[in-house]
C-alpha cells in the first residue's frame, strides 16, 4: 500500500509547454528548471534602480543596434527555464529567428537583488546566465548596500568575478559604456 505521505513528484514542464499556459494579464510566472514559479512585484527601490538602468542604457545605446529591455522580456536560460531579468541588453537584430517571444542575443543581464530572490539570483540564475554564449556581463545589484557584483566573460568558459564594496562605476566594455555609481542609485 502506497503511503499517503510519500513525496509528490510533479512532472516538469518544458519551455514549449510553459509558453502554452495563459496566466492572464494580472499574473506573471517564470519557469525554474521545469517548475512554474509565480512572480511578485518588487519594491520602490528595486523599480527605481531598474528604471535608472533602463534610462541610462537607453540613451547610451541609441543608434548602436543594442537595446535595453525590462523585466517584461523573456530569456530562455536553460532547456527548462524561462527567466525575466530586471534589465537585459540585447544586440540581436529585430525580428531575429525565433520570433519576439524571447531575447535571442542577450549581452548584458542585470538582476536587482531582494531578500526573497537573492539566493536564486546569485545561484541557479547566475549559473544559467553564464551558460548563455552571447552573455558578456552579468550584474547583481544590492539596493540595500549599494554594492555591485560584476561578472565579465574572460573566455568561452571563464569569468572574472568582482564585488565592489564601495561606490564604483559599472564598466560595460562590450558596449563601450560606463555607468557611474550615482546613475545606478540615483534617487531623483
Amino acid at each position: 500500500m502506497a503511503s499517503l505521505l510519500a513525496p509528490h513528484n510533479p512532472r516538469l514542464l518544458t519551455v514549449e509547454e510553459f509558453l502554452q499556459i495563459d496566466f492572464g494579464a494580472e499574473l506573471k510566472a517564470e519557469l525554474d528548471r521545469g517548475v512554474i514559479v509565480m512572480m511578485a512585484g518588487g519594491t520602490r527601490d528595486h523599480a527605481r534602480i531598474q528604471g535608472n538602468f533602463m534610462r541610462f542604457l537607453g540613451n547610451a545605446l541609441r543608434g548602436t543596434g543594442c537595446r535595453p529591455y525590462g523585466s517584461d522580456m523573456k530569456v530562455r536560460s536553460h532547456d527548462m527555464s524561462v527567466r525575466y531579468p530586471d534589465v537585459t541588453v540585447d544586440c540581436g537584430a529585430l525580428g531575429d529567428a525565433g520570433g519576439d517571444e524571447f531575447l535571442h542575443a542577450p549581452r548584458i543581464i542585470v538582476e536587482v537583488l531582494s531578500p526573497s530572490t537573492r539566493g536564486k539570483d546569485a545561484g541557479v540564475k547566475l549559473d544559467e546566465y553564464r551558460s548563455l554564449p552571447t552573455v558578456e556581463t552579468i550584474v547583481l545589484v544590492d539596493p540595500e548596500t549599494e554594492r555591485l557584483r560584476v561578472l565579465q566573460r574572460s573566455g568561452p568558459q571563464s569569468w572574472n568575478d568582482a564585488v565592489f564594496v564601495g561606490p564604483a562605476a559599472l564598466d560595460l566594455p562590450s558596449l563601450n559604456v560606463t555607468m557611474p555609481h550615482d546613475e545606478i542609485f540615483a534617487r531623483d
